[in-house]
């Protein structure tokens, strides 16, 4: 015959308590940050996620904050500058006609120019602007 022997203390073995959990005996463990590594304690992993979503919403501002400014670019082709989302018209307001235009098709259809500006320094010396259209919106562009 098999005896089972009582334990002593009826809440040793996981029996809930008026809390509703169980007792086991001994207390939590304590979690001390010292014993994470630096990257992972929470205050840390807190601080750099606030920067990343800080950084985010700087860039977004950054993107944006023009177009709401001047909505219509006047400001800008005063001025003599382009931007995303400029125009072709606008572009030939502020910056005038290019010196070389190259127009290519995607395969779905959608027209795509790169428009060369040539900016000359001294009689030896040129500067290029590229601006990169499609479908009428100009897209970017980079200058040296």
């Amino acid at each position: 015959m098999e005896s089972h022997a009582q334990p002593a203390n009826p809440l040793s073995l996981g029996e809930p308590t008026a809390l509703g959990r169980p007792e086991t005996g001994s207390p939590p463990p304590v979690t001390d940050d010292s014993s994470l590594p630096y990257l992972c304690r929470p205050w840390i992993r807190k601080t750099i996620y606030g920067g990343f979503v800080l950084l985010l919403g700087f860039m977004l501002w950054w993107r944006f904050y023009p177009t709401l400014t001047d909505p219509t670019f006047e400001q800008h082709i005063a001025e003599k500058r382009v931007m995303v989302g400029m125009t072709r018209e606008q572009v030939l307001k502020s910056w005038g006609s290019p010196y070389t235009m190259k127009v290519t098709y995607t395969d779905d259809g959608l027209r795509r120019e790169e428009w060369i500006y040539e900016d000359w320094v001294d009689a030896s010396t040129v500067k290029h602007r590229y601006l990169y259209f499609e479908e009428n919106i100009l897209l970017g562009g980079w200058w040296q």
